[in-house]
């Protein structure tokens, strides 16, 4: 079989063969009178069997000893190159990942273009303090991708760059939103932490509150938390429960009996969150100092229920807890005194 038809046959360029024939990697077996080469079936065969191991990512020097140095063997190799491979498709990932991002700012010119590459380079910074200042320094009027800052948010580990990062994602408005709802969902608990705080931070976005009144399902308390004070802090009901088992817990207690207080103002609620932390009191686990969260938060509360509750309570045989209810009461009694 002359080169041509070799060609045509294994679908390697004669240009590619006539260099393995150079290489003597494949050579044809005979010459034909005019002196090209011909290819004997063997010769073939060999042919399919370099294209197959160059398929697996080996050198055509690697090809060779496979086929002709019965020393080497594929374990140690194969292994090798899954190495490499993965390294490579890691590299192309992050590759993709960035045309990706670039693309979605709709660059108008070149400079657009560097200036998100230059923003990249900085947010990946093993500098805590480049990190930040990549995203202080933005100009004004110049948007960056939030997909690119919701990377950001999600891995950056220092709570000072975490927090400058929340603000310039915060600056972009509903995007950001969009772009972490995606991920409020993960797997991963940390991310699922950041995402709701960073979340909590836009709450005034469109689409923010629907986001953080789901994570009040989420199986974790931090996330819960966070999700529970903003939306206390927006008038959300639906935050009630969780707010009440933080108080309980000693979980930002001071931060989750504020928010209740907040949602108290509503009359529809209040009573509602009294009877809450009423029940929480009487339950027979609730220690003293558990008792004494409760009876902090009433004071918070809006509406006679809870004031009533706190004079109750300033006879209670826990003399901490009656002596707190007691001090409190009459704090709200002076409010209301003065207020006549």
């Amino acid at each position: 079989m002359l080169i041509g038809d070799v060609a045509r046959h294994s679908g390697v360029s004669t240009r590619m063969l006539r260099h393995y024939d150079a290489l003597g990697l494949v050579q044809p077996t005979g010459r034909t009178v005019g002196g090209y080469r011909e290819y004997a079936a063997e010769d073939v065969r060999r042919i399919f069997q370099v294209e197959g191991l160059r398929s697996l990512g080996l050198s055509l020097k690697q090809v060779r000893r496979a086929l002709e140095d019965p020393a080497f063997t594929p374990s140690a190799l194969v292994g090798d190159l899954i190495q490499w491979t993965e390294v490579r498709l890691a590299r192309e990932q992050e590759l993709l990942e960035r045309l990706r991002v670039i693309d979605a700012s709709a660059p108008t010119g070149w400079q657009d273009v560097l200036r998100v590459v230059e923003l990249m380079r900085g947010l990946s910074s093993s500098s805590a303090a480049r990190r930040q200042q990549a995203v202080l320094s933005r100009p004004e009027g110049v948007s960056v991708p939030a997909e690119l800052l919701v990377g950001a948010v999600l891995a950056e580990s220092d709570p000072h760059v975490a927090g400058a990062m929340r603000w310039a994602l915060a600056r972009a408005g509903g995007e950001g939103v969009a772009a972490l709802a995606a991920v409020a969902r993960s797997e991963d608990v940390d991310i699922r932490r950041r995402a709701v705080l960073a979340i909590a931070e836009m709450s005034e976005e469109p689409g923010a509150i629907a986001v953080l009144a789901e994570a009040l399902g989420d199986p974790d308390a931090t996330v819960r938390g966070s999700a529970a004070l903003t939306l206390g802090g927006h008038g959300v009901a639906a935050a009630v429960p969780t707010l009440v088992g933080m108080v309980v817990e000693g979980s930002n207690d001071v931060g989750a009996s504020e928010a209740l207080g907040t949602l108290s103002q509503d009359p529809g609620c209040a009573d509602r969150i009294a009877t809450a932390l009423a029940d929480e009191l009487a339950a027979p686990t609730a220690d003293s100092a558990t008792r004494i969260r409760l009876t902090q938060a009433l004071v918070e509360l809006e509406g006679t229920t809870a004031q009533k509750i706190l004079r109750d309570l300033a006879h209670d045989k826990d003399r901490a807890v009656a002596l707190v209810a007691s001090a409190l009461a009459g704090v709200l009694e002076e409010g209301t005194d003065e207020d006549s």
